[in-house]
């Protein structure tokens, strides 16, 4: 990761204010862990929406990137299944669905430990670049 990305939001570790995301790649999929803590919480006890959406677009977008591609959100839809609780530990899952040319789908959701998925994504993502 280059010193410029060390600012990111969700994922650089110098972002005083990020989630300081830290990713994985497992079976064909893109995978992180966070436990949201009160300064994420939109209502009392609650995830704040715009935060849940950040989750599934960095794990969408952010699978391309680690896959060494110049990669930007296009578009970014989010299904809101049920409210994310906050101090619970949440797994974030984004994979590859398809890809036209330059443009790659992708989906991921965000998942309780019970299993139980608070809000899914779709994401359109391109590429930039001659990569």
């Amino acid at each position: 990761m280059s010193d410029s990305n060390e600012w990111c939001f969700a994922c650089g570790l110098n972002n005083p204010i990020g989630l300081k995301l830290n990713f994985r790649e497992e079976d064909d999929m893109y995978v992180a862990n966070f436990i949201p803590g009160p300064e994420h919480q939109g209502y009392n006890g609650i995830m704040h929406g715009g935060l849940v959406s950040t989750l599934l677009d960095e794990i969408m977008a952010g699978y391309m990137y680690a896959k060494g591609l110049n990669a930007v959100t296009a578009k970014l839809e989010v299904r809101f299944r049920q409210p994310t609780p906050i101090g619970e530990k949440l797994t974030i899952s984004g994979w590859i669905t398809g890809q036209r040319g330059k443009m790659y789908e992708l989906a991921g959701n965000v998942v309780l430990p019970d299993g139980t998925v608070t809000a899914e994504g779709k994401a359109i993502v391109a590429i930039k670049g001659d990569e």
